[in-house]
């Protein structure tokens, strides 16, 4: 079961469930359903028994095509966090980017704490089709696939999303203290289509990250890498990311990547990035730079 966030022509937000690969079901217009956003809906406490019981009744809302509304990054008041160093891939990049910072790369990989920055406020958070940014003070910058816990104010693991982490590696590699400033800026993040309940994921030994970036109709870049090849749990980041830390709106937590791009290849404003995500979908949207 996946639900989607989505605003009309008219301005007005909704969410609601897919139905199949091109419907929503909108549950705001639903007469007994209590919540009155995307976020409530995820406090719900059996959140699969509650959509089953709105979707069978008979005052059931008309689904609304796709294709009719613009979708949105399916998030409410959620902050969003990013984990880093999960991969064995990242460590070996990170450690790349500067070499007075390459031990504590090495060192994070094998601790038992994992690296944990705030990524994003909702404002600074692109959704499906919307533009991501590349700084205007970086020269080297690229996309982080990854994919993202959906976590709810008790701290429980209720649906996953697609993220893309935007990066500035120069500027994190000229200073390991310059990591907010080469992460945290206007649409730094993406997330969406939409989120996938963890009930209806695929076990993670089938969930596959894919990444492809194209230039003018040209694929510039491409790389694949798995869940599996994690050095951490979904379980061990939730952990630290809750100890001594409250999320009363629930948190976005994106888990790191494995797929990073050779050293000479560095976003360009008009690319577009595809990401894709074994049991959720693809996340797609233009580069900008600048105004």
């Amino acid at each position: 079961m996946q639900l989607a966030k989505y605003r009309t022509s008219s301005g007005e937000t909704g969410f609601g469930v897919l139905e199949g690969s091109k419907s929503i079901v909108p549950l705001g217009d639903h007469p007994s359903c209590e919540a009155a956003n995307l976020f409530e809906l995820l406090e719900a406490d059996e959140i699969v028994a509650t959509l089953t019981s709105l979707l069978a009744s008979e005052d059931v809302p008309s689904a609304i095509a796709i294709e009719e509304v613009q979708l949105e990054a399916p998030l409410d008041g959620q902050e969003v966090w990013a984990a880093g160093v999960t991969y064995k891939r990242s460590k070996t990049a990170r450690m790349e980017e500067s070499a007075a910072a390459a031990s504590c790369y090495d060192r994070v990989y094998a601790s038992d704490r994992p690296e944990l920055f705030f990524k994003a406020t909702p404002n600074r958070v692109a959704g499906p089709g919307q533009p991501v940014r590349i700084r205007v003070d970086a020269s080297w910058n690229v996309p982080e696939p990854e994919l993202a816990l959906v976590i709810n104010s008790r701290k429980q693991l209720v649906g996953f999303t697609v993220g893309n982490d935007m990066s500035s590696r120069d500027i994190e590699g000229d200073n390991p203290l310059y990591l907010a400033q080469a992460k945290v800026y206007n649409q730094s993040c993406g997330l969406g289509p939409w989120i996938t309940l963890s009930s209806a994921m695929p076990p993670r030994s089938e969930i596959g990250i894919q990444l492809q970036v194209f230039r003018n109709t040209e694929r510039v870049f491409h790389g694949e890498t798995h869940i599996e090849q994690m050095a951490r749990s979904f379980e061990d980041l939730i952990g630290w990311l809750g100890r001594d830390n409250s999320f009363p709106a629930g948190a976005i937590l994106l888990t790191g990547t494995g797929i990073v791009p050779e050293n000479d290849f560095t976003l360009l404003p008009g690319d577009r990035i595809d990401i894709s995500i074994d049991g959720i979908g693809t996340l797609s949207a233009p580069v900008i730079q600048g105004s």
